[in-house]
């Protein structure tokens, strides 16, 4: 389905990719040159990207805007993009923040500017290609290509230790990347095994039931097919989130990356990992999903704490807020393996806000550094009283991220929460430290930093924040508020593509049916589910809080669920 009837999602992939080309074509001495250039390409792709909620239904769980062609028919590759409600914040996110990081570079990054600026550039096409492909050849290619510019970025932009980081951040990634494609190649080749045909397309490789009954014994415990391909799937994610004990890259590629890529990685990039959760291991692999279920909640909740009390002990700004990625990665994890309403939609929104607030604490620190090219806290006192509108905004971000109601985090957390006490009271209670630990850290954070006399002569001339660097704070601080306030608009577009993955988790056949991209005939021992001829994905009965009715899975509300068909009003 395509509601535009045009490539947008393929214009807004590429059209970063023909800045770069404009920006090869300028000198390297119009630096103002290159950094309007850069600013009026990603400018222009939010603005293109605009149109995707715009036209967004948010009453089916389909894909949206899909673009397919035959890309390499021998090997079964097609060229898929599409977009549906878990993907469709995160693309919002991408072309947000990308604008965000080109402003924040205009003056702390001088040194070989064109190159720069091609990097981010680079950066955004690969990561709205992973977001858009659902073909796991195309998904693989983005999801490599975006290594490359991140590693330049930290390399050669960054700090003191910026090539010990850069390396390390290239080889974790890169190992949990090649350690997935096992997990991509045992599914491609099963499928074609079982069915004749082989394909890369996701869609298609859902119609297949994987096997579930043991076929190893790794450690003591017995492991299915289904169980392989999920760990190989996880360890690619979980390094990409990342999840504890996988996480001892990130406070060096924070701390080292240039402001623009800490944002650019805590907005973005570490939201790939669990993207790649709730778009493969639950629908694909749902029993092996259940299966782990236990494992994945233990370890969410050990970053949380584990997280927040090492940020309690951290003497560099940015290091601290590195740290309380991973705490606040371990919520998203919680509420995601919840497998219920509450608990996904909690996680996605999530990624979101932790997009948005993590963004602008790193923000927070890369003005501060600009100024006194220090981030250690005792450094610091008293600011809030030589630059009051800086100090206030840091406030603002720091109670979003701590979770304050009405502002961004409460949201998340709080249907976080509610989705982890439903399945266990336990998880819930050890989350909840993981908050208050989260308050203690921010609030000690600022009050080091804002409070008290401003006793270093070296802040006593700090100027405040110019227009131009409130241009990178104000938007989030906006967004920050808006959904805290009013998240209807950002929660109902994700709730029937949660009910869709959850359906599928909870092997609920009779809305679970794949993708249906080029025929309506199911695969081998299957049902034929309703779908809409050549659209895609059945629709999926949206979750209706006023029913009164607790969430589940699928919820029914003004549409009918029979064997065959959804019907219903739309």
């Amino acid at each position: 389905m395509n509601a535009l009837e045009f490539p947008i999602l393929s214009l807004m992939t590429y059209l970063p990719l023909a800045g770069m080309v404009v920006l090869a074509l300028l000198p390297k001495e119009s630096k103002n040159g290159i950094r309007w250039t850069a600013l009026a390409f990603t400018v222009a792709n939010l603005l293109v990207s605009l149109w995707i909620p715009a036209y967004f239904d948010s009453t089916t769980a389909e894909m949206q805007f899909v673009e397919k062609v035959s890309w390499i028919p021998s090997i079964g590759v097609t060229y898929f993009f599409g977009l549906d409600g878990i993907t469709l914040w995160l693309v919002m996110l991408t072309t947000f923040l990308s604008v965000i990081t080109v402003v924040c570079s205009w003056e702390s990054v001088s040194m070989r500017l064109k190159e720069y600026y091609a990097f981010m550039l680079m950066l955004e096409t690969g990561m709205l290609g992973v977001f858009f492909s659902m073909d796991f050849f195309l998904f693989y290619i983005f999801w490599e290509v975006m290594l490359v510019p991140m590693y330049f970025l930290i390399g050669i932009w960054g700090s003191d230790r910026r090539l010990y980081s850069a390396i390390k951040f290239f080889l974790y990634t890169l190992f949990g990347g090649v350690i997935m494609l096992l997990g991509i190649l045992a599914v491609y080749f099963y499928h074609g095994a079982e069915t004749g045909t082989y394909t890369f397309d996701i869609f298609e490789l859902m119609k297949v039931s994987y096997p579930s009954t043991p076929v190893v014994t790794l450690l003591g415990i017995p492991l299915s097919f289904q169980d392989l391909v999920w760990l190989s799937f996880f360890l690619g994610f979980a390094i990409k989130v990342p999840m504890f004990p996988f996480h001892t890259w990130l406070p060096d590629a924070h701390t080292d990356a240039p402001t623009a890529g800490s944002v650019i990685l805590a907005g973005v990039l570490l939201k790939m990992g669990t993207y790649g959760f709730i778009r493969f291991n639950l629908p694909m692999l749902p029993e092996a999903t259940q299966h782990f279920v236990p494992m994945i909640m233990t370890l969410s909740i050990i970053a949380i704490i584990y997280g927040a009390l090492v940020c309690m002990v951290q003497t560099d700004m940015k290091r601290l807020i590195a740290y309380s990625s991973v705490s606040h990665m371990g919520f998203v994890m919680l509420g995601m393996f919840a497998l219920n309403f509450q608990g996904v939609q909690g996680a996605i929104i999530q990624m979101i806000n932790h997009g948005l607030s993590t963004g602008a604490l790193f923000l927070i620190v890369g003005l501060i550094y600009d100024r006194r090219h220090t981030r250690q806290i005792s450094e610091f006192g008293g600011l809030s009283k030589q630059m009051p509108v800086y100090s206030t905004l840091f406030a603002i971000i720091m109670f979003s991220s701590m979770g304050l109601p009405g502002l961004n985090g409460f949201i998340g957390e709080f249907l976080i929460l509610v989705g982890a006490f439903k399945v266990n009271y336990v998880y819930a209670a050890f989350a909840v430290t993981g908050i208050v630990l989260g308050a203690a850290y921010m609030l000690w954070l600022f009050q080091r930093t804002m409070f008290g006399a401003l006793e270093n002569p070296k802040n006593a001339n700090l100027p405040d924040l110019s227009a131009r660097e409130l241009t990178t704070l104000v938007p989030i601080v906006i967004m920050c508020f808006w959904i805290g306030l009013y998240p209807t608009p950002f929660l109902s577009r994700t709730e029937a593509s949660v009910n869709y993955v959850l359906a599928r988790v909870h092997k609920e056949q009779a809305v679970a049916e794949p993708y249906l991209s080029d025929s309506t005939e199911p695969a081998a021992g299957q049902d034929k589910a309703g779908s809409e001829p050549g659209h895609g994905r059945p629709v999926v009965p949206v979750h209706e809080p006023a029913s009164g009715h607790a969430a589940g899975p699928v919820l029914s509300g003004s549409m009918r669920l029979t064997t065959g068909s959804v019907e219903g009003s739309r």
